[in-house]
């Protein structure tokens, strides 16, 4: 299976001068636990543990900006790779969500969940 099968291609994108509070609506609106943040300077996540953390420090949530609490250091996955390979990185790297780039393109966004979902399909309809 590949990341495209499994792969949310319904994205939240959002900028980076939202507030943190705004994000959270954002996100919680749409059922998701991360956003793709677009600025000029490209692509980054805001994920619902980067949201969890800030709240955690006493930060408020109505004045600290996405910006400053994203990530920018992002590990792409394409859609052609196989979930294993998506799953490895995510591994690797530490985190549970991956923005899925078709050339330049954000075509989707994939989480653990997703990949555990589409792996618990497969083997329903394998016997596997």
């Amino acid at each position: 299976m590949h990341v495209r099968d499994g792969m949310n291609p319904d994205v939240l994108t959002i900028g980076p001068s939202h507030t943190l509070r705004e994000a959270s609506r954002l996100m919680a609106k749409r059922h998701v636990g991360a956003a793709v943040v677009s600025d000029a300077e490209g692509l980054g996540i805001l994920t619902e543990r980067d949201v969890l953390e800030a709240v955690g420090a006493d930060q408020n949530p109505d004045t600290e900006l996405v910006g400053d609490h994203l990530t920018k250091d992002l590990v792409f996955a394409a859609p052609d790779w196989l979930l294993d390979q998506a799953a490895a990185a995510m591994v690797r790297g530490g985190f549970r969500h991956l923005v899925v780039l078709d050339g330049n393109e954000v075509v989707g966004i994939l989480a653990m969940r997703d990949i555990v979902r589409s792996w618990i399909a497969t083997a329903a309809v394998t016997g596997g």
